[in-house]
């Protein structure tokens, strides 16, 4: 999965073209996440997740034949560029989303039985002098880059179960559009919108042998991982509040003299 807010230049690997490609793994400097407020987590993520983020839905674009495709993503922010979870060049929870796991890495789907690794050639840990290699002299790959591969094609294929729950949600009607309101300590109104949440009214309401079905598909433990994960948004206020705060001295400083 690419995502163009985190992978900016991805290119294709070719083991001719880079051969001589290094990567300065393992990256420790996440300043390259510091503006991604939301990213994409698969539905086997969600017990780690929920435990540190907001788990919401959005809207994706469509499915093959024509519906409205749902993803799950974790909110980092809460306003447009804003990543909380980035503290300097550190990354402050304890758990990382696969997606940002595997950067610089990603994959791009050819059809649908072909698919392409990917890495970000924008990134500045890219280098032909120092790092580790992804090609042997010979032209196969390094047991980095095979483990690597066999890493995208797994998530490759959660992602693709994910698209089954978020299809389910839409067919049975349980997904509201959500609005968060907080107010900050200075009194101002602050909201984030243009997300879904499934609605527990309507999850209480349907058919037993349709909560059945989800509880045997693993679907009704998801929702309630969702439910749990929303706890976590008072999390995001209070470090937005953190950081707004620590910012306001700097601005107030660089404010000309009246």
């Amino acid at each position: 999965m690419i995502n163009q807010n985190l992978h900016r230049q991805p290119v294709a690997l070719d083991s001719n073209l880079h051969r001589n490609l290094k990567l300065r793994l393992p990256i420790t400097d996440w300043t390259l996440a510091s503006g991604l407020n939301a990213i994409f987590v698969a539905a086997a993520e969600f017990g780690d997740t929920c435990r540190e983020f907001p788990i919401v839905f959005v809207k994706a674009g469509k499915e093959p034949d024509g519906t409205e495709a749902i993803a799950p993503i974790a909110v980092f922010g809460l306003t447009h560029n804003e990543n909380l979870y980035v503290s300097g060049t550190r990354w402050r929870a304890q758990y990382m989303p696969a997606v940002l796991r595997s950067y610089p890495f990603c994959i791009a789907r050819l059809d649908d039985d072909r698919f392409a690794v990917c890495f970000d050639s924008g990134w500045s840990g890219t280098s032909v002098l120092e790092g580790t290699p992804l090609f042997t002299e010979d032209a196969k790959p390094t047991e980095l880059l095979a483990d690597v591969t066999k890493h995208l094609e797994t998530m490759e294929g959660e992602i693709q179960r994910t698209r089954l729950v978020g299809k389910k949600l839409q067919e049975l009607g349980l997904l509201q559009e959500m609005r968060f309101d907080a107010t900050l300590p200075d009194g101002k109104q602050h909201t984030v919108d243009g997300f879904l949440t499934v609605d527990d009214k309507k999850v209480t309401d349907l058919p037993a042998d349709v909560v059945m079905d989800l509880h045997k598909s693993g679907i009704l433990g998801l929702i309630h991982l969702h439910w749990v994960s929303m706890g976590n948004m008072r999390r995001l206020v209070d470090w937005h509040v953190e950081r707004s705060a620590a910012s306001a001295p700097s601005a107030a400083a660089a404010a000309p003299a009246a």
